[in-house]
């Protein structure tokens, strides 16, 4: 469940015209790829975002060139209120939260290929997925590093009618910007220096199948443009050559970087972000969804072959609830590496960035700090009880000793229901 809300225009050139969310985040900016579009020439082309996060909500500026003001002053994040006003450029919304929640779509599968999760996060996330993987829609998967951008690619793949066909891997940021042209399109022979025979690139090789640009936003702008092309025309010409190919194949992008604000700053073309989003899936990070570490630990437990003394020690309630407090800035790549060194090393070992994660920020007001710390227990309290009664609300509740009516409520509170 999500809570819904509403932005009405105050001033500016849109004055009166209100917009409610459907979904748990919203964009805002003049570019028509927005959720909430301002024709504001002093409000950037992706502006600002508005994440829903249960009893209130967050704004996060997304570099743009005038700023994002909350209350007067400007602001990178800041957490919005019942009448909070928001300033950008010449316009100004208020916003206000809705009294109700709202359902968020989910799956009722709690994996897709070799992604796994029950939280709601990861099966709103599955249920996108599993709806996209019937066409040939372009897709750009976000999340951080590490929250398993390219097995969801290869998920979607394996899903789609082009399953049969070859899937395709480029890492964008992992080559020189000519090395990766030729990579990507092709060379003749004697294109540059080097070129002895010709070379088919990955939007030919991948006929019939699937290219995944991981890293999406490493792509040099010089190579932007042709990128672009294969997504307009589907054609492709190799260096050294005019000649212009057909080339079948849908496209999944991956990136741990916002292109929002990349467009806003120059660095990533408009119209190929434009493109490329068609469809936005958004991988949570580990530490939004607390309740999946459980289930993902007996999954590398059994892919480890871990005996049954290290499961019982790696699966106790101590161990759990330290692994849930923990930050895994390297999320679920970061748990699994975790889990096998202490398989291997027949040891547990500290989860990285606990003590991070617990540490109350100094540079944020006592009462914020206090209510994020309180938000953060709640939430990994509720996911171990339930872990640690499969799921069974009934026994969590009588486990944590508050009513079954009071442990639902306090589920959708924390976003696990």
């Amino acid at each position: 469940m999500v809570r819904s809300f509403t932005l009405t225009v105050t001033e500016g050139g849109a004055r009166g015209v209100s917009w409610k969310s459907r979904g748990e985040r919203c964009s805002v900016g003049s570019h028509p790829s927005n959720d909430f579009v301002l024709a504001d020439p002093t409000v950037s082309r992706f502006h600002c975002e508005i994440v829903a996060t249960g009893r209130s909500a967050l704004i996060r500026d997304l570099g743009s060139l005038n700023g994002t003001f909350v209350g007067g002053t400007r602001i990178v994040e800041a957490h919005l209120g019942e009448g909070s006003v928001i300033q950008l450029g010449r316009s100004a919304l208020s916003f206000s939260l809705g009294a109700r929640e709202s359902a968020i779509a989910q799956s009722e599968r709690e994996s897709f290929g070799g992604l796994l999760g029950t939280s709601v996060a990861m099966r709103a996330a599955f249920a996108i997925l599993e709806k996209v993987a019937q066409s040939d829609a372009t897709v750009l998967i976000e999340g951080e590093t590490g929250t398993g951008k390219d097995v969801a690619a290869e998920a979607l793949h394996g899903a789609s009618a082009r399953r049969d066909g070859p899937l395709v891997v480029v890492d964008c940021g992992a080559a020189l910007a000519n090395l990766l042209e030729s990579q990507l399109f092709g060379h003749e022979r004697g294109a540059f220096t080097g070129a002895d025979q010709r070379r088919v690139g990955a939007f030919e090789e991948a006929g019939g199948g699937t290219v995944f640009l991981d890293e999406i936003g490493e792509l040099p702008l010089e190579l932007q443009p042709k990128l672009l092309r294969v997504l307009e025309k589907k054609q492709i010409a190799r260096l050294g050559s005019n000649q212009a190919r057909p080339v079948d194949v849908r496209i999944v992008a991956a990136t741990n970087r916002d292109l929002r604000a990349m467009v806003n700053g120059g660095q990533f073309r408009e119209d190929l972000y434009y493109r490329l989003a068609v469809v936005r899936v958004r991988l949570p990070a580990l530490r939004e969804r607390p309740e999946d570490i459980p289930v993902l630990v007996r999954k590398f437990l059994a892919a480890f072959r871990a005996t049954p003394e290290a499961v019982s020690r790696l699966t106790s309630i101590d161990h759990l609830s330290a692994l849930a407090r923990a930050a895994w800035p390297g999320n679920v790549r970061e748990l699994k590496n975790a889990i096998e060194r202490s398989v291997v090393l027949d040891l547990i070992s500290p989860p990285a960035g606990e003590q991070a994660s617990t540490a109350p920020d100094p540079a944020v007001p006592y009462d914020e700090a206090r209510r994020r710390a309180l938000a953060a227990f709640e939430r990994s309290y509720l996911a171990l009880q339930l872990a640690a009664h499969d799921d069974n609300v009934s026994a969590a509740a009588r486990a944590a000793g508050v009513g079954r009516v009071h442990f639902h409520r306090l589920l959708r509170r924390s976003g696990l229901r």
